[in-house]
């Protein structure tokens, strides 16, 4: 099979996936409902190896992330009253409402269980059956079975840090996380796995496929080498495994260390974005081609869009002169509503995994391994593409605490709307010297959401549990 080297964008009706979609579709469904076992006429089988391949190409159906209740707790959207009060469990989390009973709310939000479980079907699809496809050779086999790997191991990091606890070494082998769905076949049985197991078999996933990689994909949403060590960065750093998280994150920048020069955009449309009472939106410069791109994995959804809006009480943890701030939102106000205005339009590498997420793993390692300087040497590489050069100072610490507390800043801020910040903010709660209490002033009233609160942890839908196919579910959260 001869992949195509050049990439400009991905276009799914290039690629004659639909009738391979919809057996994967089908297998998704009843690897959590225990029905709809028979192959529609007309449906076709994947034999040969394009066929498989083809599957990874589907944007919609495997190269998405929807962690919007995530975002909503962190307060990081602005969310409109219209919506809240429509959608129960929105109101719930963006309202840090600990008397809510999510779990009952949660009969339709299903995006972020069934998303994942979608593209892990399809990875267990061709994980199982592309080493033996047809019309390939058996480079081009385990390259494309490496790739699977690897966006099953992501999409696995993304349910056990939404609907589980977070990682604790001395509670991870007692503790339940997700259900651990490793073959398409029909009414295939499952076990909902410890949250060690769950971390185990990542870990085992990422490292099984690092040999068969290239370090060019076919295309941006085909994970490469760099991308399997950027991800297996982002595990170990999750496990408080310091040394392992260094020396992923190094071998993954020494793939890609290029980083974006956000101060340079912010000059080519500073006309544009300060001209009072205009909205005119400048292109997305996060889409395939970002620099930065490791692995390119949409978010909430894959249509070109403007960017979300921002809550006015969230631009306040943004640096001074920040040109990635500047160049994305502006302040503007609709009827009642005054909002930070999403100012950019496109696609946005919400769901992959970018140069920028390594670099500040690897400054948290440095840190916590003492090397101050080195810390603060990567924070700055990703600041100075990012703080005007009039408001630009190279930051240093004197301790480990203050550090992290820099680089935790960034990282929220440079990952916005991404699973990063939601996930940071489970690991380091564990913590009281990073624990954080967030506050908020809503219509008069104050709101808080503290580090222990049991919203950190998503409730699992209502479908998912009325229908768990072929094994037992069990909720981790009590409401």
């Amino acid at each position: 099979m001869k992949l195509n080297k050049k990439y400009t964008k991905v276009n799914r009706r290039d690629f004659a996936v639909g009738t391979v979609i919809l057996l994967v579709s089908l297998l998704l469904i009843t690897s959590c409902k225990k029905y709809l076992n028979i192959l529609p006429t007309g449906a076709k089988i994947p034999t040969t190896l394009a066929d498989f391949e083809a599957l990874l190409r589907d944007e919609y159906g495997n190269q998405r992330t929807d962690i919007t209740q995530a975002v909503l707790l962190l307060n990081d959207r602005f969310e409109t009253s219209s919506n809240l009060n429509y959608y129960p469990l929105y109101k719930a989390n963006y309202m840090w409402d600990e008397a809510a009973d999510r779990i009952s709310m949660n009969n339709s939000d299903e995006a972020t269980y069934y998303n994942s479980y979608t593209a892990i079907s399809t990875c267990n699809l061709i994980i199982q059956h592309a080493p033996t496809a047809t019309e390939a050779t058996e480079s081009d086999r385990k390259t494309v079975t490496a790739q699977a790997r690897i966006i099953r191991a992501l999409n696995y990091y993304v349910l056990a840090n939404f609907y589980a606890e977070t990682y604790t070494a001395s509670t991870a082998s007692s503790t339940l996380s997700v259900p651990l769905i490793t073959s398409a076949e029909v009414n295939a049985p499952y076990k909902q796995v410890t949250i060690q197991e769950i971390y185990d078999f990542i870990l085992a996933d990422i490292h099984s496929a690092i040999p068969d990689l290239p370090a060019k994909s076919a295309t941006i949403i085909h994970p490469n080498i760099g991308a399997a060590w950027a991800l297996a960065a982002r595990v170990y750093l999750q496990m408080e495994q310091y040394d392992q998280a260094l020396d992923a994150a190094d071998k993954a920048l020494a793939q890609n260390n290029e980083l974006y020069d956000w101060t340079a955009y912010y000059e080519t449309y500073k006309a544009q974005i300060n001209t009072p009472d205009s909205y005119v939106r400048s292109p997305s410069p996060m889409g395939y081609d970002y620099k930065e791109n490791y692995y390119f994995r949409h978010g909430s959804r894959n249509s070109t869009g403007a960017e979300s809006n921002l809550r006015i009480d969230r631009t306040s943890r943004f640096e001074t002169g920040d040109a990635r701030f500047a160049s994305r939102w502006k302040l503007r106000t609709v009827g009642s509503d005054t909002y930070y205005y999403g100012m950019t339009s496109g696609f946005y590498n919400y769901g992959g995994l970018t140069t920028t997420e390594v670099y500040l793993i690897k400054a948290e390692c440095l840190a916590r391994k003492g090397d101050l300087p080195g810390a603060m040497d990567n924070l700055n590489k990703v600041r100075v593409k990012r703080i005007l050069p009039a408001n630009y100072a190279p930051l240093s610490a004197t301790t480990t605490e203050q550090a992290v507390n820099y680089i935790r800043r960034t990282k929220e801020n440079e990952l916005i709307f991404s699973i990063v910040p939601f996930a940071d903010a489970r690991r380091l709660n564990k913590d009281p010297k990073y624990a954080r209490t967030l506050t908020k002033t809503e219509n008069g009233a104050n709101y808080s959401l503290g580090p222990n609160s049991h919203l950190w942890v998503m409730p699992f839908p209502f479908g998912a549990i009325k229908n768990p196919g072929n094994g037992s579910l069990k909720q981790n959260t009590d409401k």
